[in-house]
């Protein structure tokens, strides 16, 4: 008698779906917008600083709802077969899609804990939407905070390294791999 596994992964598919091409674009756009506000919110007490800083907030919190739905629709839905041939730079490409995640998980909960750590709450520009996740906890923040930083400047690197790539399939290896996701 063969027993029956409670969760089966999901089959692999030819392309990714459509809502799973929309929530990464989606994404990246969030992304892009969240490191340009911090890059440019001006000094501390102006109104530019608030303002970019309350976007910096808003694409944040957006970025970890949406990556949570995106987690979902991967495990329910599968994701395309890695490419033929691609042995090691598969493994790769899974590690680095399994980093995306996590960081893009991570990144947000720090920048929440990071306010709440600081006595304040989340505060959602616009809104009169507020949380919190924890307490203050002046002898922690630091650390989150500079865990909050460091992944935030990796993010860029991670970016560039997975633009690279996808360019790379798409015009040394020609494989069709960019256009999965387009």
């Amino acid at each position: 008698m063969q027993v029956e596994t409670l969760h089966r992964a999901a089959p692999p598919v030819a392309r990714y779906s459509r809502p799973a091409v929309i929530l990464h674009w989606l994404v990246f756009l969030l992304v892009a917008l969240a490191l340009t506000a911090i890059e440019i919110r001006g000094p501390r007490g102006s109104d530019s600083r608030a303002l970019w800083t309350g976007i910096h907030i808003w694409a944040g919190c957006t970025v970890l709802v949406l990556m949570a739905v995106r987690l979902v629709w991967r495990l329910v839905h599968g994701v395309p077969a890695a490419e033929a041939g691609g042995g090691f730079l598969a493994l790769c490409a899974r590690a680095m899609h399994w980093l995306f995640y996590i960081v893009l998980i991570a990144q947000p909960l720090l920048g929440i804990l990071m306010t709440n750590m600081a006595g304040r709450p989340v505060m959602l520009m616009g809104t009169d939407w507020s949380f919190s996740l924890v307490g203050a906890h002046p002898d922690l923040r630091p650390d989150v905070r500079a865990a909050h930083g460091f992944i935030g400047n990796a993010l860029y690197y991670l970016i560039g390294l997975h633009a690279l790539a996808a360019l790379w399939h798409q015009f040394i290896r020609r494989d069709g791999t960019l256009r999965k996701m387009l």
